[in-house]
C-alpha cells in the first residue's frame, strides 16, 4: 500500500511528527535539467471551475456583449478584489490538455492550502491549516489527482508553499482589536486568544478551524510575536532585522530562532511530497527567512525528495527587491535552492523592452550581471526563473503587460524574450490569452484605481479565466456547497471586464504564436542551454550598433557551433527590418565541418510567429524553412532580414 492509499481515507493527521513518512520509493523522476521545462501559472480559485462547456468563448474585441443586464464595473472590481470565484481543483484537472497543447511541461499551482474559513483569501498565502486543502478548491485526494493526472498528461507540478508566515490565527494580547506596533528583537509581545471558524477569539483551540494546525504549531514561542513593522526595513544580512521578523498584513510571522521550529514546518511539506508526488515548490517571501534557516529548509526538503527518487527536486524562492537580493540568497542557499524568480528590476524592464518603449540593451545589460564569471553566456539560465506576468509584480504597476498593448498578440514580443533567452520560462494563466483588463474608456470612466493606487491593486492581475457567472458568498456562506454558496446579486471577475464567459481559446491570436515559439524551443538544445549574446543591427548601410528602442531586437544563443539567431520586432504597429550581426568565426565556409559544401552560408528560418498565426495563408517574409544567406561587411558577418511583422518573432539556425 503506498503512502497516499494509507493517508487519504483517514482525517487529516492533527500532529506531524507521528506520521511515518516513506523512504527509498519511487517518485516521478525529475527532469535532468529544468532549462528544459516551460511552467504554466495559476491561481487555483481563478482558473477554472471544470463548468465552461456551459459557458460561451469570449471574443475579447466584443467584451461589451458579454457583460449581463445590470452589470456594473464597480462590483465586478470588488468581486475580484475580494472574494472567492469558485475555480478548484478538478476544474484545474479538466484544463490538463490545454496547458499541454500551449507546451507547457510544468504547472506551478498557487496555494492549495486550508485558509481561514471566515477569510476570503482566494489567494492562498494565510494558512490556517498546513495539513489539509481549503475546502473551496477540493480536497486531497482532489490534489493528489490532480498530480497524477498531470504527470499522465507529461506535466510536471510545482506546489506554492509558505515558510515564513501564518495566517492571523491568533491576536495580540496587548492590542485585540490592532497590530501592536514593532518590537526589535529580542523583544515580543505576548500572545493573545485564538480565533475560532467564526473569527472571534476563545481561549482554547477547539476543532480543526480553530487556531492553526496541526499541533505542532500552536506553542507561543513558535512566533516572533513583533507586531507591525515595515516589511522594507533592515539589512538582508541581518537574521533579526524588522522585514524579517515582523508580521505581514493579517499573517502571523513564525519564529525560526526556536528549536523544533525548523524541523516541524520542513515535516509539513515533507508530508505533502509523499503525498502528492509533487516535482518541487515555489517558496513564497523566501526573503523573509533568515539565510541560515532558509538553506537549511530547502536542504531538508532536497534531501527527503532525493529518498524518494526526486533527484533534483525544483525550489524556485520568491526573494522580492533588487536583482541583488535575489543573487546572495542564490549563493548563500547554494546548491540547496534551484532559482529565484525575476521579479526584481528585470520584469517591468523586459516589459518596456518588448513594448519598444526602453533599448533593448537595457534588458540585456541586467541579465549580464547574473553571473559575473561567464557574464550572460550561459550557466545563469539554469538559476533563473523568468516571467513577465504574475499574480503580484511586486516591482513595477500592477497592471498585464497586454494592458493598453498595440495588438492582441503583441504580448508574443515578450514571450519570446522568456522563451529564447537566458532561465528557465514561466507564463502566468491568461497571459497566452493577452489579458488586458477592460476597455481603456472602460477604466477611465469606472475604475480610477485600475492603474494606480496605495497600494496599487493586485486584483487586475488576477482575472478568473473561466468567466464565473458570481462570486462566492462572503465568509462561512461561501462554503456551502453547489449555488447556495455564491452571491448571484454580484457579477463575476471574468476577464476583459466581463461576467459569465471563458477565455480558453487555443485559436488565439497569442495562443498560437506562442505554441508555436515553444516548440521551437523544444525541437533546438542550443534555445534551452546555449551562450547568449546580445547582437547589433544595421539600417541603410549604418555601422553596425546595439539598437534603439522600438527597432529589431536580436541576440544568438550558441551551443558548440550551432548559432540559434532569435529576432523581434520591438515596434508594436510597424513593420521593421535590418542587417543583423552573427558569429563570423562559425558562419563562414572555412568553419571546421561547415554543411555548406563550399556555397556561401546560410541561416534556416525554423520559425516565423506571423506564419503560425497566418498558416497556409501566410505571404509575408522570411517563411519556415527559407535561408537567409550570411553576408560580410566591415569584417561583420550579418544576415539581411526584412519586413518582420509587429510584435513578431523569427527564429534562424545556421546548423539546421
Amino acid at each position: 500500500m503506498g503512502f497516499a492509499d494509507e493517508i487519504l481515507p483517514k482525517p487529516r493527521p492533527d500532529s506531524i511528527r507521528p506520521v511515518k513518512l516513506p523512504r527509498r520509493i519511487q517518485g516521478f523522476p525529475s527532469p535532468s535539467d529544468w532549462r528544459d521545462e516551460v511552467i504554466y501559472f495559476f491561481l487555483p480559485d481563478r482558473f477554472s471551475d471544470g463548468k465552461e462547456a456551459g459557458r460561451p468563448l469570449l471574443d475579447p474585441t466584443k467584451a461589451a456583449s458579454f457583460r449581463p443586464a445590470g452589470f456594473r464595473f464597480d462590483q465586478w472590481a470588488a468581486s475580484g478584489g475580494g472574494r472567492f470565484q469558485g475555480g478548484n481543483l478538478q476544474g484545474a484537472r479538466s484544463k490538463l490538455a490545454y496547458i499541454a497543447s500551449l507546451g507547457a511541461t510544468t504547472v506551478w499551482v498557487g496555494p492549495i492550502f486550508k485558509q481561514r474559513t471566515h477569510w476570503d483569501s482566494y489567494h492562498g498565502y494565510a494558512i490556517q491549516d498546513f495539513l489539509e486543502v481549503d475546502p473551496r478548491f477540493g480536497n486531497r485526494k482532489d490534489l493528489v489527482n490532480f498530480v497524477s493526472a498531470a504527470h499522465d498528461a507529461g506535466l510536471r507540478v510545482l506546489l506554492d508553499v509558505i515558510f515564513n508566515h501564518t495566517s492571523q490565527n491568533w491576536l495580540y494580547d496587548a492590542n485585540p482589536a490592532d497590530q501592536p506596533p514593532f518590537k526589535p528583537w529580542p523583544d515580543f509581545y505576548n500572545r493573545g486568544p485564538w480565533l475560532d471558524r467564526q473569527g472571534k477569539p476563545v481561549a482554547q483551540i477547539g476543532g480543526p478551524d480553530d487556531g492553526v494546525h496541526p499541533q505542532e504549531l500552536q506553542p507561543d514561542n513558535y512566533y516572533t510575536r513583533a507586531g507591525e513593522g515595515n516589511l522594507g526595513a533592515g539589512d538582508i544580512n541581518d537574521p533579526h532585522c524588522e522585514f524579517r521578523r515582523t508580521d505581514f498584513v493579517g499573517d502571523r510571522d513564525i519564529n525560526y530562532d526556536q528549536p523544533g521550529v525548523l524541523d516541524d514546518v520542513a515535516r509539513c511539506y515533507k508530508y505533502w511530497i509523499a503525498l502528492t508526488d509533487c516535482d518541487g515548490f515555489r517558496i513564497d517571501t523566501l526573503k523573509h527567512i533568515d539565510q541560515d534557516s532558509g538553506r537549511n529548509l530547502c536542504g531538508a526538503l532536497k534531501e527527503f525528495a532525493a529518498s524518494l527518487g526526486k533527484a533534483d527536486f525544483f525550489l524556485v524562492g520568491e526573494v522580492a527587491g533588487s536583482d541583488f537580493d535575489a543573487d546572495l540568497y542564490l549563493k548563500i542557499l547554494g546548491s540547496n535552492l534551484n532559482a529565484t524568480l525575476n521579479i526584481g528590476e528585470i520584469r517591468p524592464t523586459l516589459t518596456a523592452v518588448a513594448k519598444g518603449l526602453q533599448p533593448p540593451v537595457n534588458y540585456f545589460s541586467l541579465t549580464a550581471v547574473w553571473d559575473k564569471d561567464l557574464g550572460s553566456h550561459r550557466n545563469s539560465g539554469e538559476r533563473r526563473v523568468s516571467i513577465l506576468d504574475d499574480h503580484d509584480h511586486v516591482a513595477g504597476d500592477k497592471v498585464r503587460f497586454s494592458s493598453d498593448a498595440a495588438s492582441n498578440h503583441q504580448i508574443v514580443a515578450g514571450i519570446a524574450m522568456l522563451l529564447f533567452g537566458l532561465g528557465i520560462p514561466c507564463i502566468y494563466s491568461g497571459t497566452e490569452q493577452a489579458f488586458a483588463g477592460p476597455e481603456r474608456s472602460e477604466r477611465k470612466q469606472f475604475l480610477p484605481d485600475y492603474s494606480v493606487g496605495n497600494p496599487p491593486p493586485d486584483k487586475y492581475l488576477r482575472e478568473a479565466m473561466f468567466g464565473p457567472e458570481h462570486p462566492r458568498l462572503l465568509g462561512l456562506a461561501g462554503l456551502a456547497a453547489g449555488p447556495a454558496g455564491f452571491d448571484t446579486n454580484m457579477p463575476g471577475f471574468g476577464p476583459f471586464g466581463t461576467s459569465g464567459a471563458h477565455c480558453f481559446n487555443p485559436n488565439s491570436a497569442a495562443f498560437v504564436r506562442i505554441a508555436a515559439l515553444i516548440a521551437t524551443r523544444r525541437k533546438y538544445p542550443s534555445l534551452r542551454y546555449g551562450r547568449q549574446y546580445q547582437r547589433p543591427t544595421s539600417n541603410f548601410g549604418t555601422s553596425f550598433a546595439l539598437p534603439q528602442q522600438g527597432e529589431l531586437i536580436a541576440w544568438s544563443r550558441i551551443l558548440d557551433d550551432e548559432e540559434a539567431l532569435c529576432v523581434v520586432n520591438g515596434h508594436g504597429t510597424e513593420n521593421r527590418g535590418a542587417d543583423v550581426a552573427v558569429d563570423a568565426a562559425l558562419n563562414s565556409p572555412q568553419a571546421a565541418g561547415d554543411p555548406w559544401s563550399g556555397s556561401a552560408p546560410f541561416f534556416e528560418v525554423v520559425s516565423n510567429s506571423a506564419q503560425a498565426a497566418a498558416g497556409s495563408a501566410y505571404t509575408g517574409t522570411h517563411p519556415v524553412g527559407s535561408q537567409a544567406p550570411v553576408s560580410v561587411r566591415d569584417g561583420i558577418a550579418f544576415l539581411a532580414l526584412r519586413g518582420v511583422g509587429p510584435s513578431e518573432v523569427l527564429v534562424l539556425i545556421n546548423r539546421p
